[in-house]
């Protein structure tokens, strides 16, 4: 058995079609194809489904790319080892985050790079929460940020709390609750709002909210992506409910005012999450190092001014 055949198997299955996967590769789709042949041969166990296209694996092919990622990322975790002990920590990190999270990371990213130069980051922006657990426990994610729920608590995942998420009402100066000192959910759900889509669970954390306060809103436009509220709300035409951390990112634009948001006045936790094996990622332990002393929430805990007043 080879590594490279383990590979294939990987491949297939997240491309879910052999010519993309052949082409993930870098091989042809013949070569792939017989090399996926001859592991079936080696395992004495079907592992493709084989018709006039790709029609999945089958069980035992479900259950041996489980194995195939498992040993990759050792493979890969043994590498990283030994490169530390012979250069420091290089290579590729893969950090996966919720969108409402997205703008924060830098807090983190920018101490870790200064530490670790030889290492290239990679951050994978507006994910679902639930696509990031899944892509860490699938090897495809060194670290997550997201929100610390119940789903990130059961023994699976190691986590370091980073900060409280707080919300404001993004609106335009001539709206009357900007000249506000704070609003409630309630008041913010009459508002033409643009939301998040309901599949984040950045949304589902502000339906929450919404319902304890004995409303719902009824966005009429919806996104994955908080950049897109900012920008719909410069129009004039949309308020939005973004998290406080964004305004460290794009401020408060002009013409623009963004309002506290009380009854309730929400805080939900944020941090970092890392799938719990052991060796585990190099990568994954070395971020955790700095995450556990870099103080985001001193960071993140003052809004800052808004210009236009």
């Amino acid at each position: 058995m080879l590594f490279r055949q383990l590979e294939y198997l990987v491949a297939l299955s997240r491309e879910r079609h052999f010519a993309r996967a052949a082409q993930a590769c870098y091989v042809s789709q013949p070569a792939l194809s017989e090399a996926l042949r001859k592991l079936e041969e080696e395992l004495d166990v079907p592992l493709v489904r084989r018709g006039r296209k790709y029609e999945g694996l089958t069980p035992e092919g479900e259950r041996i790319v489980v194995w195939a990622q498992r040993i990759l990322a050792d493979r890969d975790a043994l590498k990283d080892e030994v490169d530390v002990l012979r250069t420091g920590l290089s290579g590729r990190m893969r950090i996966g985050t919720v969108p409402t999270a997205s703008g924060a990371v830098a807090q983190l990213t920018g101490p870790f790079c200064a530490a670790h130069p030889l290492v290239t980051v990679e951050v994978i922006a507006d994910m679902q929460s639930v696509d990031i657990l899944r892509q860490l426990q699938n090897f495809e994610l060194d670290a997550g940020v997201t929100y610390l729920r119940e789903d990130v608590s059961d023994g699976a995942f190691h986590t370091v709390p980073l900060y409280q998420e707080r919300y404001v009402l993004l609106l335009t100066a001539a709206d009357g609750l900007a000249r506000r000192t704070s609003a409630t959910w309630a008041e913010a759900s009459r508002l033409p709002l643009c939301m998040l889509t309901p599949a984040m669970q950045g949304r589902r954390v502000l339906d929450e909210l919404f319902a304890q306060a004995g409303t719902q809103p009824s966005p009429r436009l919806e996104t994955d992506s908080v950049a897109a509220l900012f920008a719909h709300v410069r129009t004039g035409q949309w308020a939005a409910i973004v998290p406080h951390a964004w305004l460290h990112v794009f401020g408060v634009p002009h013409g623009m005012r963004a309002v506290p948001l009380v009854e309730p006045a929400a805080a939900v936790p944020v941090g970092l999450v890392i799938a719990a094996r052991e060796p585990g990622s190099v990568m994954a332990r070395a971020l955790t190092d700095i995450a556990r002393t870099t103080d985001m929430a001193s960071a993140l805990e003052h809004m800052p001014g808004d210009p236009g007043r």
